[in-house]
């Protein structure tokens, strides 16, 4: 689907600059095989992401029609067999900025293979090693990374003096990696790790008509006997048990993590700076709440508009080193503006947590300090990058 953002009113025409950008920018979307979410209420829709970018595309022509500038927006919907076939079709038909909603390894594929001056913007993998190790030159995170999540958690705990934790994790290798992230998220914020459990997938429907009493029994006896804790904390990034520990734990303790309290980069209870403003905008658009990858979608468009606006440019290269620079700054409704790593390529920002119906608090946390931002205290800082594609990293 094509779709292209009105211009301003024929009546501000005179008052356009000579200089104007076109912007032409493709939101890929690669959607994974998998069992359906335990809860029905989690069940993606067709324009998931897509939605989000076609808002912001809107809001970029609102400003950007007072300068003469024009945004369109081309969503793609793949199978992963299909991912990259997909990516060098848009490269073919000339898009040099992709907004990639996908995992680990396509944002490689695809970044490696992209061909120079290209703009690659990650709008939903968490993987550490995508800001570590394994970063590209070409991609700029907008969706934050496994240990901003797990760094933003682990401060409310703290600052609640919930520091003994029961950390339940999952048996794929994603549900060890966020375990491995909360370890050391524990260890970073002085928390200790009371006791640590697997519950093993053993495959089978998740949700059944007996479902119900099969976990009224079976997580008390999972959880019972746990060392003395103050809190659980649930690594399920494979969505296979989370859902069920809230009330169903032998001891009476809260559930964080992957139920319970979450982090999360929004949700539709958001209501602080703005958002019920955006949230109500999104509604009207979509007909439905917005989800996480849709805010992600929106805010990686917006990072490009934003930087079109003060570079004058649509030059994918001028936006990535305006963005990356000292002077840019994007609202994004979370208090404060949001900025860029310049030695990871990963966006600046505030983590929400919320329980489902309200957010809770946010991160970081009143008293957690650091020398340039107290967003760096959320996930590695510079002297911990083993990245070098940005010339920076650890000194």
């Amino acid at each position: 689907m094509r779709r292209v953002a009105a211009l301003c009113a024929l009546g501000l025409a005179a008052a356009q600059p000579a200089s104007s950008a076109e912007v032409r920018a493709a939101v890929l979307r690669v959607d994974y095989p998998g069992l359906l979410p335990i809860s029905r209420l989690d069940l993606p829709p067709e324009d998931l992401g897509f939605a989000g970018a076609e808002l912001a595309t809107e809001d970029n022509a609102t400003t950007g029609g007072f300068l003469g500038d024009t945004y369109a927006v081309h969503d793609v919907a793949v199978a992963p067999e299909e991912a990259q076939a997909a990516f060098d079709q848009l490269v073919t038909e000339g898009y040099g900025i992709v907004v990639v909603l996908a995992h680990r390894d396509e944002v490689l594929a695809f970044a490696d293979s992209a061909p120079e001056g290209m703009l690659i913007l990650n709008a939903e993998a968490t993987d550490e090693s995508l800001r570590g190790e394994d970063c590209r030159a070409n991609v700029l995170h907008v969706a934050p990374s496994e240990r901003m999540l797990t760094d933003a958690l682990a401060q409310f705990l703290v600052w609640k003096r919930w520091e003994r934790w029961f950390l339940i994790h999952g048996s794929h290798p994603e549900d060890l990696a966020l375990a491995q992230a909360y370890e050391a998220s524990a260890e970073k914020f002085g928390a200790t790790i009371a006791e640590e459990r697997e519950f093993e997938d053993r495959g089978g429907a998740r949700v059944t008509d007996t479902g119900q009493a099969q976990v009224q029994q079976q997580i008390p006896l999972f959880t019972q006997d746990a060392r003395r804790h103050d809190v659980v904390v649930a690594a399920d990034a494979s969505d296979v048990f989370a859902a069920y520990l809230p009330f169903q734990t032998w001891d009476a303790r809260p559930v964080t993590g992957s139920a319970g309290l979450r982090p999360v980069t929004w949700h539709p209870a958001h209501e602080s700076w703005g958002a019920t403003q955006m949230q109500n905008r999104f509604e009207a658009l979509a007909h439905r709440p917005m989800r996480e990858e849709d805010y992600q979608a929106w805010l990686a468009l917006r990072v490009v508009g934003e930087a079109v606006t003060r570079t004058r440019s649509a030059d994918p290269q001028a936006i990535r080193d305006y963005a990356l620079g000292p002077d840019f700054e994007v609202g994004a409704f979370k208090g404060q503006p949001l900025t860029f790593r310049d030695w990871n390529g990963q966006l600046r920002q505030p983590i929400l947590l919320t329980d489902g119906r309200i957010t809770v608090s946010v991160s970081p946390q009143e008293g957690f300090l650091h020398p340039v931002s107290t967003l760096d205290t959320l996930g590695l800082d510079r002297p911990e990058s083993k990245c070098t594609a940005f010339g920076g990293g650890a000194e």
